[in-house]
């Protein structure tokens, strides 16, 4: 996987002088075409399924994660509302290169933690706290802070006859560190959104010189929701996340505010 950074294309300026008769008189004008904007330049796309839970975690352990200078952005009202950390499990269907070939073994399973924040420019961002990761070549990862899964399920069952559709979602990874996240889950399917573009920058808590842009698309079905109070379609469900650098997060006193699931992700990850 590549990393993403910013970076500035500059045109050339053309300037056209042009002599115009106005009133009677002679008159220079001078244009400018102005510089074209840089290009955006693919480094990897993937097509994704996830499974999203907005969690709000002790502030003052996640705080001591933040480098310097970043501070949580915690939404005050809406569906994300109190989330100040969000457990991302993700199914990387096809994983390919700007030449369309596949990447590495072309997918991948995974899961990582998340934070929304604001950077010290006060710019909004996700700050990548950590992750695990089912293959060996994908750790550290592009934040430089992703684990190998050493222990690692997952598994995906949709059943659907004379009643509504439902789904069922196991997943187990574990490092060898004692990090682990897991978690069970069947729900009713329902109407999906489906969002517009849009690019969100994601950032390495581990070195925040490290960052992607991921230009993304998706449809998202929001099962539960303590907020918005949704029609709850969650009919089974279990959490688990311990063990290693995660137990400060995961100490309890957690609380468990949304359950996303992400039908589909259509991702790339730019340069520009």
């Amino acid at each position: 996987m590549l990393i993403a950074t910013a970076s500035r294309v500059f045109g050339i300026r053309l300037t056209v002088t042009a002599l115009i008769v106005v009133a009677g008189c002679l008159a220079t004008v001078s244009t400018q075409t102005p510089a074209a904007p840089a290009p955006s330049t693919i480094v990897e796309s993937s097509l994704e399924s996830r499974f999203q839970i907005d969690v709000r975690v002790p502030d003052a352990v996640l705080a001591k994660m933040l480098p310097a200078g970043f501070v949580p952005n915690i939404a005050a009202q809406g569906a994300a509302k109190d989330c100040n950390l969000r457990v991302i499990f993700i199914e990387r269907l096809s994983i390919n290169g700007p030449d369309g070939k596949p990447v590495g073994p072309g997918s991948n399973r995974l899961v990582y933690l998340a934070a929304p924040v604001k950077d010290p420019a006060g710019a909004n961002a996700q700050m990548v706290i950590g992750g695990l990761t089912e293959d060996a070549a994908d750790a550290p990862g592009p934040f430089g802070n992703y684990l190998r899964a050493t222990t690692h399920s997952m598994k995906r069952t949709v059943t659907s006859g004379t009643g509504p559709v439902t789904e069922t979602q196991d997943w187990v990874l574990e490092a060898a560190s004692g990090e682990h996240l897991e978690m069970h889950i069947t729900f009713e399917r329902g109407s999906a959104n489906r969002s517009n573009p849009s690019e969100t920058r994601f950032v390495s808590a581990k070195d925040p010189s490290v960052v992607q842009v991921s230009r993304q698309e998706q449809v998202l079905d929001i099962l539960r929701n303590t907020t918005t109070n949704p029609v709850d379609r969650v009919k089974a469900f279990s959490f688990k996340a311990s063990g290693g650098s995660y137990a400060p997060l995961f100490d309890g006193t957690e609380k468990l505010l949304s359950w996303d699931n992400i039908l589909w992700m259509n991702r790339s990850i730019i340069l520009k």
